[in-house]
């Protein structure tokens, strides 16, 4: 690809959205017209998922291309430095693009760049050593002439399912800051080369804080029940915390919990369009790239769960829209697609070099024409025990049938997603599902033989027992 030739590119990622809720899809409360309007130009795919899903993993995969094992973060772990060379923005930046970032990235250290050529950054309350700058908070104090402004006055928390509407007003809002310096970014960038610009909201991760028209604009909406399978008996036990990951919350307060994230959803989408618009006003002399995901999803009360890092559908799968200048072949897709496919498909569409020895796979082909004889038949994804020992767990799926291993205790889980959308059914011990069964448990043996150092297997059968780390030790190290 020539130089004049290629795209910008914008990379949209907000941080703990479901897979299900884009009103594109057919979600029954939440409104999505912005990111539906990027799914009618382009292409929507139905069935991606995060291979680790809570947000450190996940974004390690999404910036390298690399699965969990092979970057070594297989669980959620803080204060571990990233040590990858050529991530996304680094590739991007010596292939001659402008690199910037708004929002969330979870890089450590904290501020550290890693290609892009500035940032607008924004971590929530983490400040690991007491000096980072949030430049989100920096912006409050500016525009609040030098007052101390708490974006949690409300009482809310970083990993609560509790619910209230944002103390501030709309338009000083996180999401709304993350809309206006990109929009400041466009406008000041460099008109004579291309730009990568990734626009990263931190939520609909909790606090769960919509602004008050936008939680008003849900309020007298019905919230559906959440789905409870015939399997999580073992999560049916008292809430205890505002910041539970497991129990039976009452009612109203889960279906607050429930409309608040929805809110908070049409709130991002709804700063989406204040940059698609600015873009479509700026008449830009190259075309523009669209990709939309998320890192994982939220259970947000379904089988008595809440937050991430589970194999199930609520948590484990994205939303993923890629728009191009040119219309795709088909508008939908339901072949397996992971996070990692945006490192290789964004570098393809710049005509940067995708290097072997990676998971991802660029998805342009696929857009332009059809899907190739050789694209992945099922994904892996995994997550070291984070809320309790008993969740680690290894799991497969196609997007149509979904196996899960846990491997403490070697528990498993078989679901038919196609008969079986919402994960009431549990089929690993139900005769009729045996074959199926056997095969997915073939296939993760086959997958786990690839690394004999976690003694997941020892080459023909499952071996329970084993907790893997949170992040394999050569990163502890210093070695990655």
């Amino acid at each position: 690809m020539k130089y004049d030739d290629r795209p910008n590119i914008v990379l949209i990622i907000t941080d703990q959205m479901r897979g299900d809720c884009l009103s594109i899809l057919g979600h029954p409360v939440v409104k999505t017209p912005n990111l539906d309007e990027l799914g009618y130009r382009g292409a929507v795919f139905t069935r991606a998922y995060s291979t680790c899903p809570s947000c450190i993993a996940a974004r390690a995969s999404l910036m390298t291309g690399l699965s969990p094992s092979a970057h070594g973060r297989l669980g959620y772990q803080d204060r571990v430095p990233w040590r990858y060379e050529r991530m996304l923005p680094q590739a991007l930046s010596d292939a001659g693009y402008q690199t910037h970032c708004v929002g969330k990235t979870h890089f450590f250290p904290q501020r550290a760049h890693f290609g892009f050529h500035s940032l607008d950054t924004y971590e929530g309350a983490q400040n690991f050593d007491g000096t980072f700058v949030n430049d989100y908070y920096e912006w409050l104090r500016e525009q609040s002439n030098g007052r101390y402004v708490d974006e949690t006055a409300s009482g809310l928390t970083f990993n609560s399912w509790n619910a209230r509407p944002s103390p501030l007003p709309e338009e000083w809002h996180n999401n709304s800051w993350v809309a206006t310096k990109s929009i400041d970014f466009l406008r000041r960038r460099d008109p004579t080369r291309p730009f990568f610009l990734n626009v990263s909201f931190h939520r609909p991760h909790p606090p769960i804080d919509p602004p008050q028209v936008f939680f008003d604009l849900y309020k007298d909406v019905e919230i559906p029940a959440p789905p409870v399978g015939d399997w999580a008996a073992v999560h049916d036990v008292p809430v205890t915390s505002l910041d539970a990951w497991h129990g039976r919350l009452d009612p109203l307060l889960l279906a607050q919990a429930r409309r608040g994230y929805y809110a908070q959803i049409a709130h991002i989408d709804c700063q989406i369009g204040r940059i698609l618009r600015k873009l479509d006003q700026m008449k830009l002399d190259r075309p523009t790239v669209f990709l939309f995901t998320s890192d994982h999803g939220e259970m947000l009360g379904d089988h008595h769960l809440f937050r991430k890092t589970y194999a199930y559908e609520g948590s484990a799968r994205v939303p993923f829209l890629l728009t191009l200048p040119e219309a795709p072949s088909a508008s939908r897709y339901d072949i397996p697609v992971i996070l990692e496919d945006v490192y290789a498909t964004l570098l393809d569409i710049a005509g940067v070099e995708i290097p072997d020895g990676i998971a991802g796979r660029s998805l342009l082909p696929v857009y332009r024409s059809k899907v190739p004889r050789d694209w992945r038949t099922y994904l892996h994804g995994e997550h070291a025990a984070c809320y309790s020992e008993d969740q680690a767990m290894q799991f497969l799926t196609d997007g149509k049938e979904k196996y899960i291993w846990f491997t403490k205790d070697g528990t498993e889980q078989f679901f038919d997603l196609d008969a079986d959308p919402w994960e009431l059914h549990n089929l690993a011990k139900d005769p009729s599902a045996a074959n199926r069964v056997a095969k997915w448990r073939t296939r993760l043996v086959e997958e786990l033989s690839k690394r004999p150092q976690d003694k997941l297997t020892d080459g023909k059968r499952l071996r329970p027992g084993t907790l893997l780390p949170l992040v394999r030790p050569e990163l502890l190290e210093g070695k990655a």
